[in-house]
């Protein structure tokens, strides 16, 4: 009966022990809720991590499901970063106050029309909407000046686009943000009207390939990715840069920011510099995504058209309203 206190005591400082080696597993790792696309981040979180030292934990999904996860977790979110595929999702978190500021020195390589100008989170990446057209059926001079032509009853039964995802409700906040609510309204039922409507970008694209349609409203690297990988669906194609600061020629920016609640600032302040500066940069545009890195020391290799001769329209990244889009495409019918 000697030995029992002893024993006790042994099992204690044991179970202790445990307990501080499974705390131990927690220090140095990041927690991300990753809504930018899964296999891109699963090449860059590893050089991330080789580079520092820092795990990385990805937990994905798509924009508006986990920044309306954030909100509602609010202050007691296990994230530490966020990052998105299109900025209406940042707006959402950055709205309900759940950003820390970040520092002028940490995002300064990223131009200023790519991070919004409260400084609460910054754009690392990019795509551009572009008009994907059969060769065989429309010829280049036929095509619209403007995407809002496309609600014209010329482009009755020819056009194609997928509403339903963050890609395009980004494109439709940013025609609200530069046109207003009316003329999107109408744009929105002309575009309903002449067009046919596609569960994601990788069929419109095929659709347009096939002839299936003349016309379909996409990004630009649907498109390059394919004709890097086997050409099967950008054989019978091409692109349509619109120019001018149009709504058609808006770049849509994928969002990086530091939750106001993470314990672990510091190294997410590495994170969003690996993924600002040049090696994290370069990284992006050696990947498979075809995203414009949004740091000028970096381009994409040819044939992407470069970023440098896009000319998107001046908005605000932050004042795109993903609540405002949705009840707009809700009322029309698209969602």
């Amino acid at each position: 009966m000697s030995r029992l206190p002893a024993l006790v005591a042994a099992v204690v400082a044991s179970s202790l022990l445990t307990a501080a080696c499974g705390g131990d597993d927690d220090v140095d790792k990041l927690t991300v809720y990753n809504a930018q696309h899964e296999q891109l981040l699963d090449e860059l979180a590893p050089k991330f991590t080789e580079e520092t030292g820092i795990e990385v934990e990805l937990r994905n999904g798509k924009d508006l499901e986990l920044s309306n996860q954030l909100v509602q977790e609010g202050e007691a979110s296990p994230a530490d970063v966020f990052l998105t595929e299109n900025s209406p999702a940042m707006s959402q978190v950055e709205a309900a106050g759940l950003f820390e500021p970040l520092d002028d020195a940490l995002v300064a390589p990223i131009p200023e029309q790519y991070r919004p100008t409260s400084g609460m989170w910054t754009g690392f990446v990019a795509r551009s909407t572009v008009l994907v057209y059969n060769t065989d059926l429309v010829d280049a001079a036929e095509l619209p000046d403007s995407i809002l032509e496309l609600a014209e009853p010329e482009w009755e039964g020819r056009i194609s686009f997928s509403p339903t995802g963050a890609d395009f409700q980004a494109i439709v906040a940013a025609v609200l943000d530069l046109e207003g609510e009316e003329a999107t309204r109408a744009w929105l039922e002309g575009i309903k009207a002449n067009g046919t409507v596609y569960d994601g970008n990788n069929v419109v694209l095929e659709a347009v390939d096939s002839g299936e349609s003349e016309v379909g409203i996409i990004y630009h690297y649907y498109w390059y990715r394919d004709l890097a990988e086997q050409g099967d669906v950008s054989d019978n194609s091409e692109l349509y840069f619109f120019g001018d600061e149009d709504p058609g020629a808006f770049v849509s920016v994928s969002g990086a920011g530091i939750l106001a609640s993470s314990d672990q600032k510091t190294e997410a302040e590495q994170f969003l510099d690996f993924l600002i500066q040049e090696t994290g940069q370069q990284a992006l545009a050696d990947s498979y995504a075809l995203e414009y890195p949004l740091n000028p020391a970096v381009e994409l290799a040819a044939p992407v058209k470069p970023l440098s001769e896009l000319e998107p329209p001046a908005v605000n990244v932050s004042d795109l309203d993903a609540e405002q889009v949705v009840s707009l495409m809700t009322e029309v019918g698209f969602l």
